[in-house]
């Protein structure tokens, strides 16, 4: 490795998971059909909501975002993870942890607004229906997404400069399977006290304060379908945020699982098991719950697959 007076370092190795040689088949195989079923069923979320007019209402706008930046999320990592599983080349350059780091952050982020985006989205649906198209116009729609974005870059960068600027010691072994912010300041021999009250801050911005919002709006909507309680009305709340809330557990559960709960397990284990949780495990379950448990993509779906049956004939 080499290094510049005492820190600039020019690559990192990433001990990826703790698989043992026989099992390294395996569990490439299963991690490689994994990301591709995430690819290609976000990308059908995409194209579904693209060629089904039915579909151009604002909760399947914030969805396709959201099924973009699953795709993107899990590519930050799991290629790079595929390719030590497979090859056992550990290493990474410096420059690529840093670039890794920011786009994990990046697209972490943004999944937690979108995904607080779509919760105003659902508490407009049910708290104020006769008023719904016009709250949730294509102007605010626009609004939030960009704002999602703009926001999540604006963290990320927070995030990635700082660490650009520290100094690294003798240790450049990373005790994951892609750069974690957390690991990287552990291999730091300089002062990572602002590095950590940013993490805290940046982290209540871009991961507690949504998750707040999305409480409040359920707290909202629960309320609502309690002032007037009605089988029909339960079903319709049920029907319009099932699969949201579904999403959320997988989201935000991982994020406690991982900072809130105890566990007995090493903590190497524990936050690699919460990763691939939240980048492969959720990313890929996302296009199931929202075509299985959703009627108006069920319909686009099979629309799309008897034009492609007719075409064929």
């Amino acid at each position: 490795m080499k290094r510049e007076n005492q820190s600039t370092v020019s690559e990192f190795l990433l001990l990826g998971l703790p698989i043992r040689p026989e099992q390294q088949g395996m569990f490439f195989t299963l991690f490689l059909g994994m990301y591709l079923t995430t690819v290609l069923g976000n990308l059908l979320i995409i194209l579904l909501i693209r060629l089904d007019p039915r579909l151009h209402t604002p909760m399947y706008f914030f969805l396709s975002h959201l099924a973009f930046t699953d795709i993107s999320f899990s590519s930050v990592t799991v290629p790079k993870m595929l390719t030590s599983v497979q090859t056992q080349h550990l290493s990474i350059s410096y420059k690529g942890c840093i670039s890794q780091t920011y786009f994990f952050i990046f697209f972490a982020d943004l999944d937690s607004f979108l995904i607080t985006s779509m919760a105003y989205d659902r508490y407009v649906a049910i708290c104020h229906p006769l008023h719904y198209t016009t709250i949730m116009s294509q102007i605010l729609c626009v609004v939030l997404v960009a704002g999602s974005w703009v926001t999540a870059c604006a963290c990320a960068l927070l995030h990635t400069l700082l660490p650009a600027r520290l100094s690294f010691c003798a240790d450049d072994t990373i005790p994951h399977f892609f750069c974690d912010l957390a690991a990287l300041l552990k291999l730091s021999c300089s002062d990572t006290t602002i590095n950590q009250l940013v993490i805290l801050t940046a982290g209540l911005t871009a991961i507690m304060f949504p998750f707040i919002c999305i409480l409040v709006s359920y707290v909202h909507i629960g309320a609502n379908i309690l002032r007037v309680p009605s089988t029909k009305g339960i079903c319709k709340a049920l029907s319009t945020c099932g699969s949201h809330l579904s999403v959320v557990t997988l989201y935000y559960g991982a994020i406690i699982g991982l900072y809130f709960l105890p566990s007995s397990s090493n903590t190497n284990d524990k936050n690699m098991i919460a990763s691939l949780m939240y980048t492969v495990v959720t990313p890929l379950l996302n296009p199931f719950i929202y075509t299985l448990r959703n009627k108006d993509m069920q319909s686009a779906l099979r629309k799309l697959l008897s034009k492609k049956t007719y075409s064929s004939n």
